[in-house]
Order: structure tokens, then sequence, then C-alpha cells
């Protein structure tokens, strides 16, 4: 497992492409956090005088990590499209899964390696709203919530990606269906919000944005946990599944 996350991660830090989106994300999220803190100098002697008034982490930290859920949702699709889609074009699908590895070591390997390079992404983000320590104070705790949420969030796109990923030979197909999925499971959440009281809202229950939102403010629930838990669960094994299948198919 551990041999074919290092395997995927070297393929990620080898390829351009990898590169390009890691800058691309930092430029733009570095472009949204500026301006968010210019916004904040601007109406900060207005509010000030105001009990309980927003402050650093309400006004700049936690808008810049909502855009950072909504530009990731973007470029995860295009990240994990390869992860099994290449495997089928370039025909070495048959070749790993013939070697001494389980369909569920190489999958989490797949995985791991995925999430390894998001990590990083994470962390560089997280340098923002810690840089704003130099001159003012956070809530710390809010944050790290916070960047909790984001993480489970990405864990979860990378899930669905690498098992639609294994669904076609195609990676920019696989790239589609999984952007698809993503932005569904995100807007579904304003369909929840007219559904007629008193019914289970099945459709809040499904929304990735629902979940993610009171993560955002500082508050973790076992309703919001067991959820991105159950759906990176669920999606894993579905690709382990559809792994069995095509090992028992040669």
């Amino acid at each position: 497992m551990w041999c074919v996350a290092r395997l995927e991660i070297s393929r990620l830090f080898l390829s351009p492409f990898a590169w390009i989106m890691l800058a691309l994300v930092q430029f733009l999220l570095a472009y949204m956090f500026l301006s968010h803190i210019e916004y904040f100098a601007q109406i900060q002697g207005q509010i000030s005088a105001i009990p309980g008034a927003p402050g650093v982490t309400e006004m700049i930290i936690a808008p810049l990590l909502s855009n950072a859920a909504l530009v990731l949702l973007l470029i995860a699709p295009f990240i994990t499209m390869r992860a099994f889609a290449d495997e089928h074009r370039n025909h070495s699908l048959p070749l790993l899964i013939s070697a001494p590895l389980s369909a569920s070591q190489i999958v989490f390997g797949k995985y791991l390696g995925y999430l390894g390079f998001f990590l990083l992404q994470l962390v560089l983000i997280a340098l923002m709203p810690l840089s704003l320590l130099a001159g003012s104070a956070i809530d710390l705790y809010q944050f790290g919530v916070s960047m909790f949420g984001l993480f489970l969030l990405v864990a979860s796109f990378l899930a669905a990606g690498i098992f639609l990923s294994s669904l076609t030979t195609q990676p920019i197909i696989a790239a589609v269906m999984t952007f698809c999925l993503l932005f569904l499971l995100w807007i579904i959440d304003f369909a929840a919000a007219s559904a007629v009281s008193g019914q289970i809202n099945w459709l809040a229950w499904l929304s990735l944005l629902g979940h993610f939102q009171p993560m955002l403010s500082g508050q973790i629930n076992s309703v919001d946990l067991s959820f991105f838990a159950l759906f990176c669960v669920v999606f894993i094994l579905m690709t382990i599944r559809r792994l069995d299948a095509a090992r028992l198919s040669l």
C-alpha cells in the first residue's frame, strides 16, 4: 500500500500539470486573501464600536476557507482523473492488479498518495491565515476546526474522484463526471432549503456544503463527521469492488 502511495505522490510531483494546479490555487487564494484584508481594513473603523462585532477570523479567514473549498472542488477532478483511467488507457491495469497486492491495498495506496498531495496544498493555504498572527489575534480553535473541515471535504472529493476514474478509460470523462457529481452535491443545499418543513430533509443531509459550513464557524458535531466518514468509505469500497471485478475478469 505504501509503495503505491509513494508512486502516486512521485507521479504527481513529476507532473507539470500538478504543479500548475498547485500554483494556480495559491495565486487565486492569495488574491482573495488580500481582497478580504483590504475590505476588513476599510470597514474595521465602522464595526469596531459594535458589541460582539465580527473579527479577523469571521471576516477574513472564514471567507478565505470557504473560497478555498470551492476552488479545490474545481481542481480535484482534474487531479484524480488519471487515478485509474490512465491505467485503463495505457493497458497497465492488468499489470497493476496482478501485482502481489490486494485491491484494497492498491486503492488505499492511490488514495493516500492523492491525499498527501492535497495535504501540501492545505498546508500552503493554512499559512495565509496564520500570517495574520503577526499583526492581530485570531480564533485558533475556529481556524483549526475550519481547516479540519476543509481536510474532510477534500478527502471526500478524492474518494469520489478515484471511484469515477475507475469507471472509464478516458481521464477527461472521469474529470467531468467527478465535477458534475461534486457540484451537484454542493448546490443541493439550495434545493434542500425549499423542502417541505416537517419532513426528513434528505437533500440537506446529502449536501457537502451543508456539512462543511458549521465547521467553518467552529462547530463540530457527530452528524457532519459521520457524513464525511461514510462518504469516503462508500466510495473507497465501491472502488475496491470495481478493482476486484476487473481482477476476476482477467
